[in-house]
């Protein structure tokens, strides 16, 4: 992307003024080389967000951004409802509350060493993984329904997890508002089997040595420690919120117009926030975020499980959830007065500064824990949110590395066999029901992980506490 589309506000901060039927500016933040790394496609599409209506402050995109649906994946904006504000399908994306749980083991990578192949092979035999993979729960209609109201909290009640769970989950584990009457017999039928299980795509379950500590404060509070292991889950809500995605976009599509509605792109398509739509979909995206968080936690006590049996006496006990591909309601500080405003993040990861009320009494001086996934056989991250961020595109930070090409473009220049066997000889041991999608989710595929975390950090949009290094990754 040219740089002289932009006017720079700092180092890692750039800026493009409304023009035509943009409503605010669009904003990125990324340092120069990331820019530059960026498809056009994300300037155009971040610009078409900032001409809807209701939209408020700005367009904002996150470090590791690159084109999405309608929204460029990386994308943050914020709607008023009572000014004509919109919720969009696009905006949240297919994978709805895709997201990122990560856990202690107590172990060490020392400890884990010589058992490390045994865990690998028990947790992929245990921890159903890939397109289609279907898992031992299978739900009736009235298990369907009390999940999607329930989300990790139906899963606790059921035996997979504690009550000391819910407090590290954002909404401590139930999204408010879910409405399975507004998700679709298809939708609940495609996830019918699938709860507990990770899918295919970017998903992974990894053992993860720390590395490197850069703030000890925060490290000492998440009991973060260099060379001890830590179990990161990434996956979403599966079929069902890839169903609920599909259907209302058709259905957003067709109404824009007699809503008044413009779009500049069809992969647009919203409806008013107070429309019969837009509540209908709100309810069902926020049972889909609900389907997520039940799902991560059953895959929790899959990986209980497995250390359980290899290492006899160990507990996996969570440090923190946090979803992506969401709209929540949300209190925010624009021009000097508190609103009410429905904040999309597709891609991105909320990231709200210390002393917020919703974080757990035990991290409300530190923030809420931001967990950054890398690609396959690459770093990850913990960070938290800052007191800067509140004033930063809504308290929201990056959530990954960001592709830098296609899943095609990947596998026309990677094999799936010599990805496998290459990171195996640096100590990364994969284990996947598909060497095609591991090709597809190869490292180089992506955008350096640490230079997002980077310029996320030095934006203050969030404030880097740990590096993880992976040492097991189960891949869909």
């Amino acid at each position: 992307m040219d740089l002289a589309r932009f006017s720079q506000v700092s180092e890692v901060e750039w800026r493009v003024e409304p023009v035509g039927g943009m409503r605010v500016p669009a904003v990125i933040f990324a340092d120069a080389g990331l820019i530059r790394e960026m498809d056009d496609k994300v300037l155009e599409q971040l610009t078409n967000v900032a001409t809807l209506p209701g939209i408020v402050e700005a367009a904002y995109a996150m470090p590791d951004a690159h084109w999405g649906y309608g929204f460029p994946i990386g994308g943050v904006a914020a709607f008023d409802a009572d000014e004509g504000g919109v919720v969009s399908a696009g905006g949240v994306g297919f994978d709805i509350s895709c997201g990122v749980r990560t856990l202690h083991t107590g172990l060490t990578a020392a400890e884990v060493e010589p058992r490390k192949q045994r865990l690998a092979d028990h947790l992929f035999a245990h921890v159903p993984a890939g397109v289609g993979s279907t898992g031992q729960l299978r739900l009736n209609a009235n298990e369907m329904d009390a999940m999607l109201r329930g989300g990790a909290r139906w899963a606790v009640e059921r035996g997979y997890g504690s009550a000391a769970d819910l407090e590290r989950i954002e909404e401590h584990g139930c999204m408010s508002g879910a409405e399975p009457g507004e998700v679709s017999e298809h939708a609940k039928r495609r996830q019918r089997d699938e709860i507990g299980t990770l899918g295919s795509g970017n998903h992974y379950l990894e053992l993860q040595e720390i590395a490197e500590i850069y703030d000890s404060q925060a490290a000492d509070r998440l009991r973060l420690r260099v060379g001890e292991v830590v179990v990161s889950i990434h996956c979403g809500s599966r079929g069902l919120g890839h169903q609920i995605g599909t259907e209302f976009l058709r259905q957003m599509v067709v109404a824009a117009p007699g809503f008044g509605i413009e779009l500049p792109d069809r992969e647009l398509a919203c409806a008013p926030i107070k429309s019969p739509l837009g509540q209908a979909y709100l309810g069902a995206m926020r049972a889909a975020i609900n389907c997520a968080l039940a799902n991560r936690q059953v895959i929790t006590h899959l990986a209980r499980e497995v250390f359980a049996d290899v290492f006899p006496g160990t507990h996996l006990g969570l440090i923190y959830d946090v979803s992506h591909n969401t709209c929540k309601l949300e209190p925010h500080t624009v021009d000097g007065r508190t609103r009410q405003l429905y904040v999309h993040r597709k891609g991105a990861t909320r990231a709200f500064g210390p002393r917020h009320p919703t974080l757990p009494a035990d991290l409300r001086d530190v923030g809420q824990p931001v967990l950054i996934g890398g690609s396959m056989g690459t770093a990850s991250y913990i960070l938290v949110g800052t007191e800067a961020g509140r004033t930063r595109a809504f308290s929201s930070a990056c959530h990954g590395a960001g592709r830098a090409m296609s899943r095609h473009q990947a596998t026309r220049q990677w094999r799936g066999r010599a990805l496998v066997d290459e990171l195996a000889s640096q100590g990364v041991l994969i284990r996947s029901p598909s060497l095609r999608g591991v090709a597809e989710e190869a490292p180089g595929a992506y955008k350096d992980v640490s230079a997002v975390v980077d310029a996320a950090d030095r934006a203050g949009l969030a404030r880097k506490v740990a590096k993880l290094k992976p040492l097991v990754c189960i891949k869909g």
